[in-house]
């Protein structure tokens, strides 16, 4: 696993081990970054469900301002923030270890975000509820045109 483009490209990437986190392949990320990159440039970018950090890492390896990575399990927690380092991208990153929703309820009122990325882990049921929650707290610090990827 690499970072794709930017500053920090090729700069390659730790992943957690075990089954706890699964990294975005380097295709998909390639795909994803193909679609968002007229957005990237001084956007802040919030990745829930942060793993590795690779998107968020990505994000700002192409120009975001500034990315919100959120991720509950602590050995991942350690991956972003050696990951973050390694890359020198740590001054434009904030790292939460909390659940999502905790994450989205303390993030409210702290600015707008341009791009929401949202990957949870396979097996973990994704309710109908956190969408929601995401919608109807949107108009408080979320851009009406902002980008929400899940």
């Amino acid at each position: 696993m690499r970072v794709i483009a930017g500053i920090a490209r090729s700069m390659p990437l730790k992943a957690a081990e075990g089954d706890n986190t699964r990294p975005t392949t380097d295709r998909i990320k390639e795909t994803l970054f193909n679609m968002l990159q007229s957005d990237i440039a001084g956007c802040r970018f919030l990745d829930l469900y942060s793993g590795s950090g690779a998107i968020g890492i990505e994000a700002l390896s192409r120009g975001a301002k500034e990315a919100v990575l959120v991720e509950n399990a602590r050995q991942a927690i350690a991956v972003i923030k050696d990951n973050l380092t390694f890359t020198k991208l740590s001054p434009k990153a904030v790292v939460m270890e909390q659940d999502v929703l905790s994450a989205i309820n303390r993030l409210s009122g702290s600015g707008v975000f341009d791009i929401i990325f949202m990957d949870p882990p396979y097996g973990k049921y994704l309710s109908s509820n956190m969408i929601s929650d995401l919608h109807l707290i949107k108009f408080s610090y979320m851009k009406i045109d902002m980008n929400m990827m899940y």
